[in-house]
């Protein structure tokens, strides 16, 4: 018997290990754009923390696998496009477009910069509603900045299928760095955006109540991890000492990872010793809903948030002074924003609180 329990042991560890590990593996996103030409394309989107992989390729037209030749000769409806494979718990796709407009002509309908054609004109595909919103929201904002004296002509286009180009276009900017940097300066593209944007930061996205839409539950279960889906979704409960955000002393925000509504402060953030991220208030009350949580013989105020109406957590009346409560949150129901990407993020306003 004891034989079967030692083998029955030793076949069961790896599975659970194995299992841990794909819990916090990073659910990855795709973002494609097209820009012109798309060597010139990759190197703002690889130099991103949270970027995974950029692809150069084509997309938007009919013809299955076409080759650099076609769809420079016209015809075959593609352009050349990047797919970018992104962590969105690093790098919002918000901030994605932010990059995206800052690298192309957005009101030339003709192509982009010395590079003329349909192939060479800029579109943004997005893969799901969530973020056509974004995309046409961030359309029109650039066109009411009055930045530009032209309409912005920039396609907004659902996915379809996107074939990668040949090796050699492949990060091309670092294999032939020479011909690269030639290329560039002469195509004017440096020109116009120094022209443009001139040394000015990127802009700043401000979330407002009408960013924080729920997506839907099949986006939902794209996009999330099994637990965070499980925790948020479905009342579930992460392990102790056994997550993300428990013993995570940087300064900055918490956000609901649905929605991206702030409910927490690291400066409200104390050392609880029961495992879970743990806080004496929320940032923003009113982000904050509390509901009776009736469980066996016990009886328990449950923590969700307003907008995205996921579980988060528990309140209990056990926490340290002022308020004598301690926020017991679940990390998987959570999105940290350091301190230095909050106006990155969208959250500038929160800037002044980690100043002092």
């Amino acid at each position: 018997m004891l034989t079967k329990i030692v083998i029955g042991t030793l076949f069961i560890l790896p599975l659970l290990v194995a299992h841990a590990g794909a819990e916090k593996m990073p659910r990855l996103e795709k973002a494609t754009f097209a820009g012109g030409c798309f060597w010139c394309m990759v190197p703002p989107f690889e130099k991103l923390d949270g970027v995974k992989e950029v692809v150069s390729g084509y997309t938007g037209g009919h013809k299955a696998n076409p080759t650099y030749e076609q769809v420079s000769a016209g015809g075959t409806g593609h352009m050349e496009s990047i797919e970018v494979t992104y962590d969105p718990g690093k790098v919002s796709y918000e901030k994605l477009l932010d990059v995206f407009w800052r690298q192309i002509n957005p009101t030339d309908a003709d192509g982009q910069f010395v590079d003329r054609g349909s192939s060479y004109k800029s579109a943004i595909f997005y893969h799901n509603e969530e973020q056509k919103r974004l995309a046409e929201e961030s359309k029109k904002k650039l066109e009411a900045s009055g930045r530009f004296d032209n309409p912005v002509v920039t396609e907004i286009r659902p996915a379809g299928p996107f074939y990668p180009a040949e090796e050699y276009h492949q990060d091309y900017w670092k294999k032939n760095s020479v011909r690269y940097k030639f290329y560039r300066y002469n195509s004017g593209r440096d020109q116009y955006l120094h022209k443009i944007w001139g040394k000015e930061e990127p802009m700043q996205t401000v979330k407002t109540e009408e960013t924080y839409g729920k997506p839907s539950k099949e986006e939902l279960k794209k996009r999330l991890t099994p637990m965070q889906y499980k925790v948020t979704q479905e009342e579930g409960t992460e392990p102790a000492f056994n997550n993300e955000y428990w013993n995570n002393h940087k300064p900055g925000i918490y956000v609901d990872i649905v929605t991206g509504e702030p409910l927490f402060s690291s400066l409200d953030k104390y050392e609880s010793g029961t495992g879970w991220p743990s806080f004496t208030r929320p940032l923003e009350p009113g982000n904050i809903v509390e509901k009776t949580d009736r469980h066996f013989f016990s009886v328990r105020t449950e923590v969700r948030s307003r907008h995205g109406d996921s579980h988060l957590g528990h309140v209990f009346n056990d926490g340290p002074q002022p308020t004598g409560l301690r926020y017991c949150m679940n990390s998987a129901s959570l999105r940290f924003i350091p301190k230095e990407e909050l106006a990155k993020e969208g959250y500038g306003k929160y800037v002044k609180l980690f100043e002092k």
